[in-house]
């Protein structure tokens, strides 16, 4: 394995992912050591070769665990060039900063695998991710580098009735050993949803549990990334655009939070965003006492507690 050079064309794209540095909002909901973060002066810490690779490109949302003192990273991999599809690889980092391929090929290439979610529940790794057409899959491993495919998702809702494609952006939450299922649809709203097998899933509601504006950052669209728990309080980490799609402007993405005391009815932070600038797909990752932000799309960036 050979440590990660990051080109250095890619820099100046990512030299102005940073967050506002705005105060706190003063309120218990949103505990300053999950929502203030200064940008890493070496950004990106990773991204995609930029040479004719299968990952030329990376693409969001990667994701990242930090276990038994190594972060481990998967990630979307793809070069128009070679092929349409997109595919997994894996990374490691002793600390998060510099990291390792594990392989000049992808882990996993035997269906489109994108935009990743990762956990590891009872010895079992699991990965709901995209495929082709926004249409959600999962995964499971033994080790997190063979992956075994299970099949697409089922969404159904209160009533009953199949939720039609496209639904991507998956992110699991296991409570009370009952599994949630957060997903979105062309961007247009996050909903909720509980499932007995992972596989097949039905509606908590069949109105969305987090939509886009009314402020004008996160008003053209959203797509939520991860879901924790911290402090008796949950938090959503979403990604979001202001421009509307099919507008004349180009989407740009940003990174955001909200809480829930309930997984159903969800408060923005009030100084959102917490990264702008194309600097989306926001991962906490709990290290040390603190945790570190990343961002996963366009190229991987790091935000560490002031």
């Amino acid at each position: 394995m050979k440590e990660i050079r990051i080109i250095l064309v890619a820099l100046f794209t990512f030299a102005s992912c940073a967050n506002h540095g705005k105060q706190a909002s003063g309120q218990d909901d949103f505990p300053a050591e999950i929502v203030e973060f200064t940008v890493y002066p070496d950004n990106p810490v990773f991204a995609g070769t930029g040479t004719d690779t299968w990952d030329k490109k990376i693409r969001e949302r990667g994701f990242i665990l930090y276990e038994d003192g190594l972060y481990k990273m998967w990630y979307t991999g793809y070069n128009p060039g070679i092929a349409e599809e997109k595919f997994l690889g894996y990374a490691t980092s002793a600390d998060g900063v510099n990291w390792a391929r594990y392989s000049d090929k992808p882990i996993f290439n035997e269906k489109w695998t994108e935009d990743v979610f990762v956990l590891k529940h009872e010895g079992l790794y699991y990965m709901y991710a995209e495929g082709a057409n926004d249409i959600a899959h999962l995964l499971t491993s033994a080790d997190g580098i063979n992956w075994q495919e299970q099949g697409d998702l089922t969404i159904t809702t209160t009533r009953g009735d199949t939720i039609p494609a496209p639904f991507g952006t998956p992110a699991i939450r296991i409570e009370g050993g009952k599994w949630y299922l957060f997903y979105e649809r062309d961007d247009a709203a996050v909903w909720l949803a509980t499932s007995e097998d992972k596989l097949h899933w039905t509606h908590v509601q069949d109105e969305p549990v987090l939509s886009p504006g009314p402020e004008t950052y996160d008003k053209g669209g959203i797509a939520g990334n991860q879901v924790m728990k911290y402090k008796g309080k949950y938090y959503l980490y979403y990604h979001a655009t202001p421009q509307p799609y099919g507008g004349s402007a180009p989407n740009t993405w940003n990174s955001n939070v909200a809480m829930s005391e309930d997984l159903i009815h969800w408060k923005k932070y009030p100084n959102n965003p917490l990264a702008e600038n194309d600097c989306s797909s926001p991962i906490l990752v709990f290290s040390g006492e603190k945790p570190i932000l990343y961002t996963m799309h366009p190229a991987v960036c790091r935000y560490v507690n002031k």
